[in-house]
């Protein structure tokens, strides 16, 4: 036996071992399942992934449409487009991805970064196959030492290792402390990070030219990430697409 196939033989059983002591568990419920970063049937069930036909900007998933979707945009974006290129989204943000999402960035649960990275990857898999290189949207540092860990960063990592693209973790800094996002309407959230990030100094070079990809957890009006990627174009990006694990659909 090569040393290959030693390492890869030993992997398995120390995969098996670690499974029989610290069984897997669905993320959403916490029941045994049969791989880690996995939902159970039930859970999968309730989670509403997205899948074409969405906007080609933003990936709103539409409810109707014509064979030759693949190319429409929906009706925000026609009348205002937005700062970044493109959009997309694993799934929808409601009562199936809540929970996952909140355990996710304020309970701790780190362990379901693989798995959501995976999602992800699937949802945006012409937007990891174009992108240059991976950038978080950034916490601030005070919010960081709080939470002590950057949930769109542990993302953007992952996804980094499935795409093999490089990630800069630093690319932008976050030199404001922003109010909460959760209650504010599309324009307060806007005026709220106004002004709120800028390129790290010495990062120009990282991606003048380049197609960034900008990760973050969940996208909601897009004024977050949409602030970002104004720097990033104006710092010299080529083009900003961006990826979240869910994204909040309305009704247009």
């Amino acid at each position: 036996m090569d040393g290959t196939a030693s390492r890869s033989s030993a992997g398995r059983i120390g995969r098996r071992v670690l499974d029989a002591l610290l069984p897997p568990r669905c993320l959403g419920c916490g029941v045994v399942v049969e791989e880690p970063g996995a939902l159970c049937p039930s859970c999968w069930e309730k989670a509403a992934f997205i899948g074409p036909p969405h906007c080609a900007r933003c990936g709103l998933p539409f409810e109707l449409a014509p064979p030759d979707a693949a190319a429409l945009e929906c009706a925000a974006c026609v009348a205002d487009p937005p700062r970044f290129d493109r959009a997309r989204a694993a799934m929808r943000y409601d009562e199936g991805a809540r929970g996952l999402v909140l355990r996710f960035k304020h309970a701790d649960a780190t362990h379901g970064a693989p798995g959501y990275a995976r999602w992800m990857a699937r949802a945006g898999a012409e937007l990891l196959a174009e992108c240059e290189l991976i950038a978080p949207v950034p916490l601030h540092r005070w919010r960081l030492l709080w939470r002590r860990y950057n949930q769109s960063a542990l993302l953007a990592l992952m996804l980094g290792r499935i795409a093999g693209r490089p990630v800069v973790p630093d690319l932008l800094v976050r030199r404001r402390h922003t109010p909460s996002q959760g209650r504010l309407d599309r324009a307060h959230r806007h005026a709220n990070v106004a002004g709120a990030f800028v390129l790290r100094p010495g990062r120009a070079a990282a991606i003048a030219g380049r197609r960034v990809l900008l990760v973050d957890d969940v996208m909601t009006t897009g004024a977050t990430v949409a602030e970002c990627a104004k720097v990033l174009r104006r710092a010299g990006a080529a083009a900003v697409d961006v990826l979240t694990l869910a994204r909040v659909v309305r009704p247009q």
